[in-house]
This record gives C-alpha cells, structure tokens and sequence, in this order.
C-alpha cells in the first residue's frame, strides 16, 4: 500500500511518501481502506518529536470503506469513520491507503456527503462533544466561553453549543477572524490578550462554562473568568504545552469551580469513552442540512502532504482541513 511516513522527526518536510506492506487486521481490529482524513494540531507534535517517540505512519482519523472485520460486525464496503485508538501514537495511522483500527474507535455513517467532508467531523466533533456536554454538561441557556474559538475544535464547540441552545463567547487574538465566530453564531467575540477575566467581568457576562483550548498559559484566567460554582475544562494547549509554574489550588482554584481536562487522543473510544455515546449521525446529518458549518475549509492532495502540514501550522486556515487518498 501506499503510506506517508515520518523519515525523521522535525519539520513537514520529513513527511514522506511510500509503500508498506499492506496491513493486517488481528480480532478485535477493522481493516479500512481510507478514502480520506483530516488534518489535526496533535499530529504535528508526532511529526516533530513533541510527544516522544511515535508510529511512523501518522494520522488520527479517516474516512473509509470496511475492507475486513474479522468480528463480522461491519460487512465489506460499509462506509466508516475511525477516530484515534492509538493510531499515529502506538500504531501506524490513517496517512495511508490502508489502516488498521480498534473495532470500538471504529463507527458505521449513514450520509451521503463526500469523504473528504465525512473526514473533517470526526475527531473536532467527537471530542467538542465529550468536553461540551461529558466534562462540563453544558445546558441549553447556559453561558459558555469558547477560548481558542477560531481553531476547527473551536469552531466545532461553537457550532454544537448554539445548536444546544447555549450562548456563547468565542475568543480570538485577532480581530479579524471576528466575523467568522459570529456568523457561527457567537453571541460576541473577545480579542484574547492572555487575561479574559476583566473582560468578561467588565462587559457584564456571568460565563457558566470554560472550553479552553489554549491551555495551561492561561488556565489561572479561565478559572478566573467562570462564575462561582461553573464549570473549566482544558482540551488543548495552542498556547504552548509548558506546565503551569506553581500551581497551588489553594490559591488558583476559586472554590466552588470545577477543573477538568479531556484528553481525547488517549481516552477516546476506550471503554469509559465509548465512542458509541457521541451522537455522530446526528452530527452528520445536521452538517448535511446546513445547521452545523462543519465542511472542510481546504481539501489537499495525498502527495500535498508537505505543504498540507506547512499551511496547518502556519494558522491559516481557519478551519479544518482534509486530505484525498484516491
């Protein structure tokens, strides 16, 4: 099969392509053949060594076609999406024409969108869903602030907490992504300067909820921005995956707040994660009607990989980005 592998970690050039034998499918695993997957931040960090040493094929999530299940339970050719259990981290990824994945990270989809959109929900919306309404039980009229909103995890938490009835504060650094999380649907959008908490205090915003994506350089604001008794979870670190220097709850954690995190790359589909409970038809469907704007913003290439990886890091995207195997 062909495959992209990581020749050395360092920088999107070491992304290459090339033939591997075609895998194998053990019990409990799906063979799929991959149509096409989306591009994702964590994959990134593989490709550069950030995490340690990984799978050489990388990749997190894909679209495809059942090829074999030795279980029986997916007949060949039925259309899937797969999503993590440990694909690009302890086993070879979705960067491929062929992977194997756990049968529980693997879900049949009933839509008639094409791959390269059926690649670029998975893994956002699965894991927007579990921080939304697993970490933080998001309610309808709640208030939520999605902090790193213009990312395409951000952008997913937008989309699925205005569908749920929620109001929402989306967060930028620049101001003229502002129009696009309003048209998302963000009730206002909030230039991020690193403190949010006097923001959001002066302009009179009692915040239930933090979706935080930039992480642990800001984690004393978020906790600082949400109202007595609400709710943070951390889901990322776009703000760069340095520890929080002296951290004491004591004095950092307000009492009454909640703190979570959802690390979705190593929990995802496993059995307190159930891949099963993240209602992904309905999330298809609802992208197929138009209520979710969760279409790829760019669709690159298997041999575009390079420069797929070039523009994710660069920032440009606004959005997610997929890659066509075919």
């Amino acid at each position: 099969m062909k495959a992209i592998v990581i020749s050395a970690y360092g920088a999107p050039e070491v992304l290459h392509v090339t033939e591997l034998p075609d895998p194998v499918p053990a019990p409990e695993e799906v063979l799929i053949r991959v149509e096409a997957f989306g591009l994702n931040h964590a994959e990134a960090y593989m490709r550069a060594g950030s995490w340690g040493d990984v799978a050489a094929v990388p990749g997190i999530e894909c679209a495809g076609s059942v090829e074999a299940d030795p279980s029986g339970r997916l007949a060949p050719g039925t259309r899937v999406v797969a999503v993590l259990g440990g694909m690009g981290r302890t086993r070879n990824g979705s960067y491929a024409e062929l992977v194997t994945v756990p049968a529980s990270n693997v879900t049949a989809v009933d839509s008639s969108l094409g791959w390269a959109e059926l690649a670029a929900v998975p893994e956002v919306y699965a894991t927007a869903w579990s921080g939304l309404f697993g970490n933080l039980g998001l309610r309808p009229g709640e208030r939520v602030l999605v902090r790193g909103a213009t990312s395409s995890l951000g952008q997913a938490a937008v989309n699925l907490a205005v569908d749920h009835g929620a109001s929402v504060l989306a967060t930028t650094r620049n101001p003229a992504h502002a129009l696009l999380l309003e048209e998302l649907g963000a009730e206002e959008v909030l230039i991020d300067d690193g403190h949010l908490a006097a923001q959001v205090s002066g302009g009179g915003h009692a915040v239930d909820a933090v979706f935080d994506l930039v992480g642990n350089s800001v984690l004393r604001d978020s906790l600082a921005t949400v109202r007595p008794r609400g709710r943070v979870c951390q889901l990322g670190f776009l703000g760069g995956l340095e520890p929080v220097r002296d951290f004491n709850p004591i004095t950092d954690l307000p009492s009454g707040v909640q703190l979570s995190f959802f690390g979705s790359a190593f929990v995802l589909g496993g059995p307190d994660f159930p891949l099963a409970d993240v209602p992904l038809d309905a999330i298809y469907a609802k992208v197929e009607s138009g209520v979710l704007s969760a279409r790829p913003v760019r669709t690159f290439r298997f041999e575009e990989i390079v420069e797929a990886h070039r523009v994710m890091e660069a920032g440009g995207a606004l959005g997610k980005m997929t890659v066509v195997v075919g």
